[in-house]
């Protein structure tokens, strides 16, 4: 039965690889720990850890909705954690694609004697391979006025495509602290994602195109309310270059014991951009949530609010369920 719905959560995310995919904003960005920070890998308590990830967005805009799709595998040995993960982004009417292959590896270790707080540190690296059909592309010098106005392809552009695919190196690295006494009435974590360290030059046209470094911070603290009842504040921080943006959420969870089940919930804000409210469920091995994106920005007025719709599940094997709990965060 395990494998039954393993094989349906793989098949879901493979189709989706081969549709049409975009490098977007995740909005539940701390469902997918491998996509985040590489210093998680492999921080869980179980055997090995599965996880997908679907985004699609601006549909009521673009009648090529960009989507976004991410499949993430873990496992930890001992002190260390070893993971891979494949994504594919899609986006726009040239079909502009990013395809991504990566591994991860890291090292956690408490730094106090009790082994209640502990450190993490995590590399990823790998390959993206980028592509555009850009005989798809229009440009404003081929615009004309005759019959009405309208686009003539057969203009040249004036750009000097030199390929239409292209292959760069991928390497990031994070480090993330956490406090996993699970009795404790506080959790907190921090972490900080480094992403493009090589900054590998990047262009379609032949000429000098760096990808600039990008990186992450995420902060918050799980608060134990009851033994049923859990209340997770977090922010999230992103910046790369010229570009900013800042996250703010809360997540919520109550333990249902007659059904063995967590309802889980959220409200996200991503400044001057979306609201987003996630709903879903944790039982047993799993984990399932959704989530929708509301639109606030600028384009909201054509967009008349609607966003994005998202969908993760995770699954953790555990073979044999320890008798004492072990070190990892409660994120």
């Amino acid at each position: 039965m395990i494998m039954k719905r393993l094989l349906i959560i793989i098949i879901f995310v493979g189709a989706s690889f081969l549709g049409r995919s975009q490098d977007a904003h995740l909005s539940m960005y701390d469902a997918s720990p491998l996509y985040l920070n590489p210093a998680m890998t492999g921080v869980f308590e179980g055997n090995w850890r599965l996880h997908a990830q679907y985004r699609t967005q601006w549909k009521s805009v673009n009648y090529k909705p960009y989507n976004s799709a991410l499949l993430s595998l873990d496992v930890p040995k001992g002190k260390w954690g070893f993971g891979g993960q494949i994504s594919n982004f899609r986006a726009g009417f040239g079909n502009y694609n990013a395809a991504q292959g990566m591994a991860s590896v890291a090292y956690t270790t408490p730094i106090d004697k009790g082994k209640g707080h502990n450190i993490s540190f995590g590399l990823q690296a790998g390959l993206a391979q980028k592509s555009v059909e850009y005989q798809l592309l229009s440009y404003d010098n081929q615009y004309t006025t005759s019959n009405g106005g309208g686009f003539d392809q057969t203009i040249s552009s004036g750009e000097d495509f030199q390929g239409q695919s292209i292959i760069v190196p991928v390497t990031n690295a994070g480090v993330m602290y956490f406090f996993s006494k699970q009795q404790a009435f506080l959790n907190p974590f921090v972490g900080v994602s480094a992403f493009n360290l090589i900054e590998p030059r990047e262009t379609f046209l032949g000429n000098d195109n760096d990808l600039p470094m990008r990186f992450f911070g995420h902060i918050g603290t799980r608060i134990n309310i009851t033994e049923t009842f859990y209340v997770l504040p977090k922010v999230l921080f992103m910046y790369q270059r010229e570009f900013q943006e800042q996250t703010y959420a809360v997540d919520v969870g109550y333990f249902l014991k007659g059904a063995e089940l967590y309802l889980i919930g959220g409200l996200i804000y991503r400044e001057a951009d979306a609201g987003i409210i996630t709903v879903g469920a944790k039982m047993d091995h799993f984990v399932a949530k959704i989530g929708y994106d509301f639109n606030v920005s600028t384009l909201s007025t054509v967009s008349s609010g609607r966003g994005g719709l998202e969908l993760s599940f995770t699954y953790i094997h555990i073979k044999n369920k320890p008798k004492t709990a072990k070190i990892c965060p409660r994120l």
